[in-house]
């Protein structure tokens, strides 16, 4: 069970960050400031709010004592500040001048990390104050940063989608494509993986980016032999960009904030779904959960931080899913796995996992690629997996034809997310209009420009007019009655703030769908 038990709203402008100590909460802004409150009853400090950036204040994070707090801005700074009383103990300035997205305190409070939106990261002492090293990324601006936990690498993630592992003396170790369309944050569990080899230790990274996905990944450090990193599983529990992501203390759970306004609370070890928060108004920007007491905050583009309790038996009520997934295509290799072992295949779990098939490879595997590609010597081994392949085959083809046409996607035949449906005899030229275009346009050009918006005839508000065309399905009735589905992610995407959108239905050039439509299913 987890509740609302308080709500800060002091910020004049988006909330972009906040962090805990463990007797602390900080929040920053666009506003410019940095805000102090105690955890005891949440009032703020006497010092704050802590005024010196000139301009928005991207990240601020505690030192591991608490002692300390850092910011940065677009303003090109890093200032360090006393919580004690709220003075500036140093401003550090980006070599480049570059605006500072991102940092980071090492787990021994020793060093601080700061990234800047030219690719630039530095390694700062944290006792002198002086630049230790500097380097960068090869393309874009350096967004998110985490240390491990022993502290002897951290790892950084680019608007461009790449995860690099960076060691103390700023060599790159480890470049990683994680997510397509940039990553906006990432996080280290800071407990090991239980069960690990000897010798060896082993912890998760989540990292989180505007393809809406959350990555889990695994990385083990060796001694003598250096470390590896390794992919472990998807989370897609939302349905837009996922901005923040961090684990609990204990790294029993995980959070995450998304650009869909809703705040995700994952099991780390079964990887359900504890909790689903909806309060915030706008895109949640920042989550974080406190050191020592089970508290989350989340921060928000609607200017305000919510604090939020757990309790004691919360991982004990974890969501477990109403049925598996149904669409094979769609299983990820963890459901594969739980597959072959409930058809008592477990045997053929480590081949499969080691040549990543999911679920679909699994429906495209022939008794030529069992035998030649994943070398399984058995025939009659072959024979059982090609039947229970087959079995899924037919149930696909079975649910596929129980799916109303107009929810398939004519281009790709897959099930169209969130389908949104309009109806009427405004809607008849809209469609002639998109019908003559179909054969013209390819999908990656301009979005086609209906001529009259179902949702206010007369009037061009914007969503009702873009589409992009690998989502969309026309079904004619009539003349005079046409329906047109799209998912509301396509059927919005690239309309501009003339055509009706408020600020907050845009993120990276990636708008929600508009309240206005109304949804199919």
């Amino acid at each position: 069970m987890v509740k609302l038990i308080h709500t800060l709203a002091d910020h004049d402008d988006d909330v972009n960050c906040c962090a805990f100590s463990s007797s602390l909460l900080a929040t920053c802004s666009l506003d410019k400031t940095i805000r102090l409150y105690s955890l005891s009853d949440f009032t703020e400090v006497p010092y704050s709010p802590l005024k010196f950036h000139t301009y928005a204040v991207h990240c601020c994070c505690f030192s591991p004592s608490g002692h300390i707090l850092a910011s940065c801005s677009t303003d090109g700074t890093t200032v360090l500040w006393d919580v004690q009383n709220g003075q500036i103990l140093a401003v550090m300035e980006q070599p480049s001048g570059s605006p500072v997205r991102v940092c980071r305190f090492s787990p021994d409070s020793t060093c601080l990390v700061s990234g800047a939106s030219d690719g630039t990261v530095v390694l700062w002492n944290a006792q002198s104050y002086k630049l230790h090293r500097c380097a960068s990324v090869k393309d874009g601006s350096l967004v998110a940063c985490a240390f491990s936990p022993p502290g002897n690498l951290f790892v950084t993630g680019s608007s461009c989608g790449d995860l690099t592992v960076w060691d103390d003396k700023m060599r790159c170790l480890h470049n990683e494509k994680a997510h397509d369309l940039g990553i906006t944050c990432c996080d280290f569990s800071s407990q090991p993986v239980p069960g690990g080899e000897e010798g060896l230790q082993f912890f998760q990274l989540a990292s989180c980016g505007q393809d809406c996905q959350i990555k889990i990944w695994v990385i083990s450090f060796i001694h003598i032999l250096g470390f590896e990193l390794k992919y472990k599983s998807t989370l897609t529990g939302h349905c837009a960009p996922v901005l923040a992501c961090a684990f609990s203390h204990d790294g029993q759970m995980l959070v995450s904030g998304s650009v869909d306004k809703s705040v995700i609370v994952y099991d780390t070890n079964t990887e359900n779904i504890l909790h689903t928060l909806t309060q915030h108004t706008r895109y949640v920007t920042t989550c974080a959960f406190a050191p020592n007491i089970l508290l989350l905050a989340t921060g928000s583009m609607d200017k305000t931080v919510k604090i939020w309790q757990f309790e004691k038996e919360t991982l004990c009520q974890a969501k477990i899913p109403d049925q598996p997934k149904q669409f094979t295509e769609n299983w990820s290799e963890d459901d594969v796995s739980n597959w072959l072992c409930t058809e008592g295949l477990e045997d053929l779990v480590d081949i499969f996992k080691m040549n990543n098939i999911d679920g679909r490879e699994l429906l495209n595997l022939t008794k030529e690629s069992l035998a030649d590609d994943l070398k399984i010597e058995s025939l009659g081994l072959r024979s059982k997996v090609l039947r229970k392949i087959e079995e899924l085959r037919t149930k696909v083809k079975t649910l596929s034809s129980e799916i109303p046409d107009e929810f398939i996607c004519p281009i790709t035949r897959e099930l169209m997310k969130d389908p949104v449906i309009a109806s009427g005899t405004a809607a008849v030229a809209a469609a002639k209009s998109l019908l003559s275009c179909l054969t013209l346009q390819p999908h990656r050009r301009q979005p086609i420009r209906l001529p009259c918006p179902w949702d206010s005839p007369g009037k061009h508000t914007g969503v009702g007019c873009h589409f992009l065309l690998q989502c969309m399905k026309v079904k004619v009735k009539s003349l005079s009655c046409v329906r047109l589905l799209a998912t509301p992610w396509t059927a919005a995407y690239q309309a501009s703030p003339s055509m009706g959108f408020p600020r907050q239905e845009h993120w990276s050039g990636v708008p929600l769908p508009s309240p206005l439509i109304g949804t199919a299913i």
